[in-house]
């Protein structure tokens, strides 16, 4: 089997990717700072280091990349016409991956709230998390 090229702008694309502090990772904890909120970040110890977490209110928070965590939305229901056996399988293992960790959350007594990259400017679901977070505040 002959090794497959790969085109160096994609290669420079990938390497751009970051799974850390990301534009919709960004906006959600600005958002959350001015509303008063203090959290901490990729906590190593709890399951699949979550994104944002509230120690005292034993709540985190994880942002989602839609295409990264197959979320429903146009965004995220696309996979790349180049490589589909490969996308669709990582795509899958990421899902499997985050259902997984949130039970591992919830087992150690863990309240999770998923916002995923589309919904990150929606006032609605923002406001459902400042209303998750509250709760026990």
């Amino acid at each position: 089997m002959t090794p497959q090229k790969t085109d160096p702008r994609r290669s420079a694309i990938m390497r751009s990717v970051k799974s850390k502090d990301t534009g919709p990772e960004m906006h959600v904890r600005r958002v959350l700072h001015g509303l008063g909120f203090r959290y901490r970040l990729h906590r190593k110890d709890l399951a699949g280091v979550p994104d944002i977490v509230f120690l005292r209110l034993h709540k985190v928070v994880l942002v989602h990349g839609c295409f990264w965590h197959g979320h429903t939305c146009q965004r995220g229901s696309r996979i790349p016409k180049t490589n589909r056996d490969y996308w669709a399988g990582k795509i899958n293992r990421n899902r499997k991956r985050d259902e997984l960790n949130s039970k591992r959350l919830e087992a150690q007594g863990w309240l999770t709230f998923v916002i995923w990259e589309c919904q990150t400017h929606d006032d609605e679901v923002l406001e459902e998390l400042r209303a998750f977070l509250s709760d026990g505040k």
